[in-house]
C-alpha cells in the first residue's frame, strides 16, 4: 500500500492489517450498510500488475483467457490465467490507463502470477512488473453512488465492464447489487474524491467489498484455491471472462472442449453456511451421498454474513445441491443451503 495513501486512511480511522483494511472500527455496522446505504471501500487488498511495451497486447492475448483486443480505455473485461490443464491460476480484472495494459488480482497471488507469466515473455517486447504502488483505489456502492460520484467527476460508464478516463480518474462499473464503481487514478485526487464522498458515505473494510462481489455471483481466486476450477466451473463465461473465438491461449484447448463437447459436473452457487465459525476459500464441502471422489465442493470466497451465518460462494456439485444435505468439512460440520445468483445459467443437455 502507497505510504501516503495508508497515512490517510489511518487518519480517517481505517483499523489495517498487512495491507489490508479490517474496518472503518464498526464492523457490525459495515455488514448492515453496504445492503442499503452507500459505501466507499479501499481496494489497496487487491493489486496490480501493469503490462507495458508494443508487444503487450499480443503477449497477453496468448495467455489469457479473454479476447484482450477488446480491452481499451472505454472497456474493462474479467479474464482468467489457466494451467495447461485449463485451471485457472488466478482470475484478474484488466484494463488499461495510459496506454498500460493492469491486472487487478489479490495481493496473495501478484507474486506468483508475475513471476510465472513473466517466463513466457521470451522475445516480446513487453515489460511486466508490480504496478501497486502506482495507482491508488477505492470502491463506491449504493443507490446513490451515481448521483453523488457524478457530482464530483464528469463522466460515468454506463454499462457493467464499461470503463471512462475523467477528471484524471480512471472509473470502472461493476456488477453489484446496486449502481458500483471502481476508480483508479493518482494519490492528491484519489484523497480529494474520498474525502468529498466520505461526507456521505459510508467508509468500509475489504471483506464488506467481497461481499457485494459474493451477492453479485463474481469469484475471486486465492491462493488457497489456485489450480483448483476450470473457468466454467466458477461462471466465469457468464460473467463474460472467456473468450471462445480468440483462438489459442494456455489451456484453450480443455476449456473449449469443456465447453463444446463435456458436460459441467460442478459449477459455482451462491450458499448460506449456518456457522459463526471462520468460513475460508479452499473448504471442503460434504454430502453422505456424494459419488464424486473429488468430494461434495470447495469454498470459493466467503464473508459474514450481517443476518448470522456466512454468505459465500462454492463450486457443487450440480447433483449434490439437489439432495439438500450439504455440509461443510464433514458429516458433522454446519449445514449450506443453496441461494440464487443474480445471472441465468444455460444448462447444456447431453
Amino acid at each position: 500500500m502507497k505510504p501516503e495513501w495508508l497515512e490517510f486512511l489511518k487518519d480517517a480511522g481505517a483499523e489495517i492489517e498487512n495491507n489490508q483494511v479490517v474496518s472503518f472500527g464498526n464492523l457490525n455496522h459495515e455488514q448492515h450498510i453496504i445492503h442499503s446505504g452507500l459505501v466507499i471501500c479501499d481496494l489497496s487488498h487487491q493489486g496490480l500488475i501493469s503490462v507495458d511495451g508494443e508487444d503487450a497486447a499480443d503477449f497477453l492475448q496468448g495467455q489469457l483467457t479473454n479476447d484482450v483486443r477488446d480491452v481499451s480505455e472505454q472497456h474493462s473485461q474479467l479474464s482468467a490465467y489457466c494451467t495447461h490443464k485449463g485451471r485457472m491460476l488466478a482470475n484478474f480484472r484488466v484494463f488499461k490507463r495510459d496506454d498500460s495494459f493492469y491486472l487487478r488480482l489479490p495481493l496473495s497471488l501478484l507474486e506468483p502470477t508475475l513471476k510465472r507469466i513473466s517466463m513466457f515473455i521470451l522475445m516480446s517486447k513487453v515489460s511486466i512488473k508490480n504496478s501497486s504502488n502506482a495507482l491508488v483505489r477505492f470502491g463506491v456502492s449504493g443507490a446513490e453512488a451515481d448521483e453523488r460520484l457524478q457530482g464530483l467527476i464528469s463522466n460515468l460508464p454506463k454499462e457493467v465492464d464499461d470503463a471512462v478516463q475523467s477528471d484524471g480518474y480512471t472509473v470502472i462499473k461493476v456488477a453489484g447489487p446496486h449502481p458500483r464503481y471502481e476508480i483508479y487514478g493518482e494519490l492528491e485526487p484519489m484523497q480529494k474524491l474520498w474525502s468529498n464522498l466520505d461526507v456521505h458515505a459510508a467508509p468500509v473494510g475489504a471483506g464488506a467489498w467481497e461481499m457485494l462481489d459474493i451477492q453479485a455471483g463474481i469469484p475471486t481466486i486465492y491462493a488457497e484455491t489456485s489450480e483448483a476450477f476450470v473457468p466454467q466451473m466458477t461462471n466465469m463465461q457468464v460473467l463474460n471472462g472467456v473468450s471462445f473465438q480468440k483462438g489459442c491461449y494456455t489451456g484453450q484447448e480443455v476449456v473449449a472442449r469443456m465447453q463444446y463437447l463435456g458436460k459441467l459436473k460442478r459449477r459455482m452457487f451462491r450458499v448460506k453456511v449456518d456457522t459463526d465459525d471462520i468460513v475460508k476459500p479452499g473448504d471442503k464441502l460434504f454430502n453422505t451421498d456424494s459419488s464424486s471422489a473429488q468430494g461434495a465442493g470447495q469454498i470459493v470466497s466467503a464473508q459474514q454474513d450481517a443476518d448470522g451465518g456466512y454468505s459465500a460462494l462454492a463450486v457443487v456439485n450440480i447433483s449434490d445441491t439437489e439432495s439438500g444435505h450439504l455440509q461443510l468439512h464433514d458429516e458433522n460440520g454446519p449445514s449450506l443451503s443453496v441461494e440464487g445468483l443474480p445471472y441465468t445459467i444455460e444448462v447444456k443437455e447431453k
